[in-house]
């Protein structure tokens, strides 16, 4: 039987619910104004494509404008800031990479933690294409090799930014081969491929969806694929992995993720509505034309995913004794 006093707190509390429901749900409500997507790439590149292809099917889904923002620079570096540093309601999302996610962090010293962010969901994950110009007169990986050992001088690889997930793969390329190719960072994938067909570098570990227009034209060749299996669009291309190097994974990936401290419930309808749309057959469809397939997940799965890349990474960056900070 309840006291006197127990009944008086009982009844003080229910009469202050009232007022604190509402308080509380205001405090997690789905934003009613525009959503910003913010990447942290240039135009043109595998990133943006899916940020897009995202963007324009939320927009249609939510009945409100999605608008993607980009603000290339420091390797992906001053989106994730900006997005850590919004307000945690709901309308700020990033669409991060490998590399602003788990590899930056271990390379140079951040005015943030991306690990206090919130995973929401994987957007996609794929092999990068190790591509040279068609006229270089390397047809093969052994080929290549053989070009690095014999003139190293002459072959250079670019990528989309120090950090990232092409400088990664080609560090590992070379923990694995013993070359030293030197390495040439750009402000994205475009950048990147223009300094390739320029001239200004000799090899490219590309997104698939930034190779393919130049792979079409002929203008380069895809020489390897940097996953443990062939890519479905390459069937023909190998992978690094079984021209001599077993076990080479390098995978890219991109992630949507929230500010810190964003109420769980928001998180929670922020991954149905990712994964709702990523599981569309209209948008599985538009990321296939780019060589890319959808990676729906849950936020521990993606928080546990980035923990796992996290080590992996770590033993190339020591191996290679890479440090940016």
């Amino acid at each position: 039987m309840l006291s006197r006093r127990q009944c008086s707190l009982a009844v003080l509390a229910a009469s202050l619910l009232p007022g604190l429901a509402p308080f509380a749900a205001a405090q997690d409500a789905f934003p009613k104004k525009p959503i910003n997507l913010v990447i942290g790439f240039p135009p043109g590149g595998a990133i943006d494509t899916i940020g897009r292809i995202v963007a324009q099917n939320l927009t249609q889904k939510l009945g409100q404008p999605v608008v993607v923002q980009n603000r290339p620079g420091a390797g992906g570096n001053i989106a994730q800031q900006l997005v850590y540093q919004s307000e945690p309601d709901g309308s700020t999302l990033l669409l991060g990479s490998i590399g602003s996610l788990v590899i930056n962090p271990q390379l140079m010293k951040l005015a943030y933690n991306p690990r206090d962010m919130a995973p929401v969901s994987l957007a996609a994950s794929f092999p990068t294409i190790l591509v040279v110009k068609s006229d270089l007169g390397v047809r093969t990986l052994q080929d290549f090799i053989a070009l690095a050992r014999k003139d190293p001088k002459r072959v250079s690889f670019a990528s989309g930014g120090a950090g990232t997930a092409s400088h990664l793969a080609g560090e590992m390329f070379n923990q694995r081969t013993g070359l030293d190719i030197l390495h040439v960072p750009f402000q994205g994938g475009a950048p990147a491929l223009t300094a390739l067909m320029g001239g200004q570098v000799t090899a490219y570990y590309a997104t698939p969806s930034s190779a393919q227009p130049f792979l079409e034209a002929r203008q380069v060749i895809a020489i390897a694929t940097t996953g443990l299996e062939r890519a479905g669009e390459l069937p023909a291309v190998p992978t690094i992995a079984e021209s001599g190097f077993k076990g080479f994974n390098a995978t890219n990936w991109y992630a949507f993720m929230l500010p810190a401290k964003t109420p769980s419930t928001l998180v929670k309808r922020w991954n149905a509505e990712l994964v709702a749309v990523l599981s569309a057959p209209d948008v599985i469809a538009a990321f296939a034309q780019h060589g890319l397939v959808p990676k729906p997940s849950t936020p521990e799965e993606l928080a546990s995913f980035m923990d796992s890349e996290s080590a992996a990474w770590a033993k190339v960056i020591a191996a290679r004794n890479i440090n940016l900070k």
